[in-house]
């Protein structure tokens, strides 16, 4: 009679190569992996996010908080010397956009800054770059402070006054929140124009000076032949 111990026993050099032991350990590593990385995407767009409220949390703070010390302090018509005539401070109420633009469209600019504010609160999520979202606080946090005067400030609900009271020669009279807005802007430009994109994304020069991608897809054509991977055109 044949033992138990004599019975042919499967041979682990041949084994069936889509048999079930394998593909469970496959499969669960595949989804460690998937589920390893949603919470590390996750993270980072929260951080974005909460870097864009922070930053435009600390514009409003400063922009409130110098606007209420030159209300208090500064008397219209009689301008404080800074640096002689250059650099003063003196009270205006504005009706306008920044810099004293658009004046008599209050209302309208209240709007497009209602819009504005919602527009970069929607879109903040999606943002992988840390330099756009500075760029992108910078300007939420301007539009929200001017945005303030218009809402609460007389002589009505949004078409308040705006408080202007930094004077710099020949440039007409601003706040921070201006300047915040007009900063967030010119960086968002640089970074456009250099290629750097708000999902991370680098092209043109900031790809070929991007260290970890030595070749950039401007430098994989050949004759205007894509040499890539399933290029198929210039």
């Amino acid at each position: 009679m044949t033992g138990v111990d004599d019975q042919p026993q499967p041979d682990p050099e041949h084994e069936d190569p889509r048999g079930t032991a394998s593909r469970p350990a496959d499969s669960d590593s595949t989804a460690d992996s998937q589920e390893s990385r949603v919470p590390t995407t996750r993270r980072r767009i929260s951080q974005v996010t909460v870097a864009v409220l922070g930053i435009a949390l600390v514009v409003l703070a400063l922009d409130l908080l110098t606007k209420t010390i030159a209300v208090a302090t500064l008397v219209p018509g009689r301008p404080v010397e800074i640096i002689g005539d250059v650099v003063t401070l003196r009270l205006v109420r504005n009706s306008g956009a920044a810099f004293s633009m658009a004046s008599g469209y209050t209302w309208v600019l209240s709007i497009i800054a209602l819009v504005v504010v919602g527009v970069i609160i929607r879109y903040s999520s999606r943002l992988k770059s840390w330099w756009w979202a500075v760029g992108l606080a910078l300007v939420l946090g301007g539009a929200v402070g001017n945005l303030v005067d218009r809402i609460f400030r007389a002589p009505q609900p949004l078409q308040g006054h705006v408080v202007d009271f930094v004077s710099v020669g020949w440039w007409p009279v601003f706040n921070v929140a201006d300047s915040a807005v007009v900063c967030g802007a010119v960086l968002l430009v640089v970074l456009s124009a250099l290629g750097y994109d708000y999902d991370g994304t680098r092209t043109g020069w900031a790809a070929r000076r991007d260290p970890d991608n030595p070749h950039p897809d401007q430098d994989r054509r050949t004759n205007g032949v894509d040499t890539t991977e399933g290029g198929a055109h210039a």
